[in-house]
């Protein structure tokens, strides 16, 4: 297997190991709440159960790293190498995916055991040839995967809890504060030919390969609303009967709409002459404030019709996404809330929430960019093998680790996809 190219220099041999060991620990600690049985669950096929993230996870280093540069390398369960990889084909045979929540064993004891002794060797990789450019990479590659993989934690246990008729929490109930509501604004941007793509002066050091290489693109001019759609916004759209009108929709929403019956978005519930929504602190009222989540491609493709506007291109968000001063705050993992968090403050001269809260569906299909070649070997399955089918969302959400996004990352989920925390922000051509 070949470096990536992606990652960069090899950060001082202490750091690294502290940055692992940091990132380890944070998975489980969202693990923390959560009972043996709640680990073991799998409420869809696209969701996986806790115990599984937590052991492909460790799966990865034992794979790409430990496999590769360990003296004397011996596996801590050969059927490991099949159970947790997930998409991998040139490592093998996988799992089916949608059986993962029928893997009762190994459990999570031995799971928790399984990440304690591949933590233990990889210490003793680093400690002896942490400083080497090429294992550094691979670790950098694997933590940011590790992140990933604690949203998806997130997103997944939310799901499985909501199936449940006690609407359990996952975390404290947290202080939703009353705030002024915020006019939505525009904000013109010139367009014309930009650079587009991972900038290392602006981004870090680390990106992953569908975020390369940089490169020029036109844009015309346009117009980018000055924060993320709320509750209130498109409890508006339902209201107007949004949902039965098939003018809004594409074709195939309509169709993804009828075959499920929708008529809302996913995890909200009408009680009575109110809604209410599913979130990991539990049911609670929908606050009109607070940016809308949990839409489909498709609802919040219909929602910007319904606006008179559109969804922007990520070539426009980015833009925006630039022009903001660093370094890069929101709602995001850390903060506790696991849920959007309506805007205290209004807009100034740059539109507001672009990171944290919600994922922002753009309207473009999730392709390489001119000149992207993924790198070599099984590594190289990461991304670029997904590039049909799907569209990309920005900007990271309330289940995102902080730190883990920047400008350029490019999230991507097929259109009918519900269960992440993804938004929307409106936009509309220059008048």
């Amino acid at each position: 297997m070949t470096t990536p190219s992606h990652a960069l220099s090899a950060p001082p041999q202490a750091a690294l190991a502290e940055r692992y060991a940091q990132i380890r620990r944070a998975s489980l600690a969202l693990a923390a709440p959560l009972s043996a049985e709640d680990c073991q669950v799998q409420s869809m096929p696209d969701a996986s159960p806790t115990k599984w993230h937590l052991a492909h996870v460790t799966w990865f280093f034992e794979t790409f790293l430990l496999e590769r540069f360990e003296p004397r390398f011996v596996p801590f369960d050969p059927a490991y190498r099949v159970l947790f990889n997930s998409y991998y084909q040139g490592i093998g045979a996988q799992h089916p995916r949608a059986e993962r929540g029928l893997v009762t064993r190994p459990d999570l004891a031995t799971v928790k055991r399984y990440r304690e002794q591949v933590d233990e060797r990889m210490h003793a990789v680093l400690a002896a040839r942490g400083e080497d450019a090429g294992i550094a990479a691979l670790v950098e590659l694997g933590l940011h995967h590790e992140q990933q993989h604690q949203e998806l934690l997130l997103t997944d246990i939310k799901h499985a809890l909501s199936r449940n008729p006690l609407a359990p929490a996952y975390a404290r109930r947290w202080p939703m504060a009353q705030v002024q509501p915020q006019a939505l604004r525009w904000f013109a941007h010139d367009g014309g030919l930009v650079e587009l793509g991972h900038d290392a002066d602006l981004d870090g050091t680390f990106s992953f390969d569908n975020e390369t290489p940089r490169h020029r693109a036109f844009t015309a001019p346009f117009e980018l609303a000055s924060r993320p759609a709320t509750f209130g916004d498109y409890l508006a759209f339902i209201d107007d009967d949004g949902y039965r009108r098939p003018e809004l929709w594409l074709s195939m929403g309509w169709d993804w709409l009828q075959a499920g019956a929708r008529s809302a978005p996913l995890y909200w519930r009408r009680d009575g002459a109110r809604w209410r929504i599913y979130t990991l602190q539990g049911e609670v009222d929908i606050d009109p404030h607070t940016p809308v989540c949990h839409l489909s491609y498709f609802e919040a493709d219909a929602f910007a019709r319904w606006s008179g506007a559109r969804l922007p291109s990520e070539l426009e968000w980015e833009l925006a996404a630039r022009a903001l001063q660093a370094p890069l705050t929101g709602n995001f993992a850390n903060r506790g809330a696991f849920h959007p968090l309506p805007q205290k403050h209004p807009a100034g001269t740059a539109p507001v929430q672009m990171f944290g809260d919600v994922w922002e569906w753009t309207r473009s299909a999730y392709l390489p960019y001119p000149g992207y070649r993924p790198a070599p070997g099984a590594v190289g399955e990461y991304n670029g093998k997904f590039m049909c089918g799907q569209m990309v969302l920005r900007g990271g959400s309330c289940a995102t680790p902080h730190g883990h996004v920047r400008a350029s990352y490019r999230n991507f989920f097929p259109p009918d996809a519900q269960w992440q925390f993804s938004g929307v922000r409106l936009a509309r051509d220059a008048a």
